[in-house]
């Protein structure tokens, strides 16, 4: 009997030593991963913002200009990029107040949140991924508009 209570306990340390280890892997892999430097955070996020602006000056050369050149590529010239924007973009031109959020890099790819109040109050989320060009320029590679549930007052 005593054999049996001092396997069980043995067992019982073992285990709580799995979880702590399987925590500790857990904890690792949630810490933020690389970064960059706040200096190319700021060129990302002027990127975001002149492109926008362009945008609700009705600017199509100027906004086109940030796309990197695959998105040139994709859709050829300004006026195709601006039909894709009054298409399936609206809210970035429609938003009475937009707001930066903090970057990430996710799964490799660059990421800058903008966080877009629409004029019934209602918050949505464009996401941005750039790239780095060769010449160490930024250019917008995307951009997906998530709604939130979030609203604004």
């Amino acid at each position: 009997m005593i054999d049996a209570i001092r396997a069980l306990g043995i067992v019982r340390i073992l285990a709580a030593a799995w979880l702590a280890l399987a925590a500790a892997a857990a904890f690792a892999q949630a810490q933020p991963g690389p970064t960059h430097p706040a200096a190319e955070w700021q060129k990302i996020r002027e990127v975001v913002i002149a492109q926008r602006e362009a945008l609700l000056a009705g600017d199509g050369e100027r906004a086109f200009a940030f796309a990197t050149p695959a998105l040139r590529r994709q859709y050829g010239n300004a006026k195709a990029f601006m039909r894709m924007v009054d298409d399936g973009y609206r809210p970035l031109v429609e938003a009475r107040y937009a707001e930066l959020l903090q970057g990430a890099i996710i799964e490799g790819s660059t990421i800058q949140p903008l966080r877009l109040v629409m004029p019934d109050g209602a918050v949505r989320v464009a996401l941005y991924e750039l790239e780095r060009q060769e010449d160490g320029s930024w250019r917008i590679a995307g951009c997906v508009i998530a709604p939130s549930t979030v609203r604004s007052a």
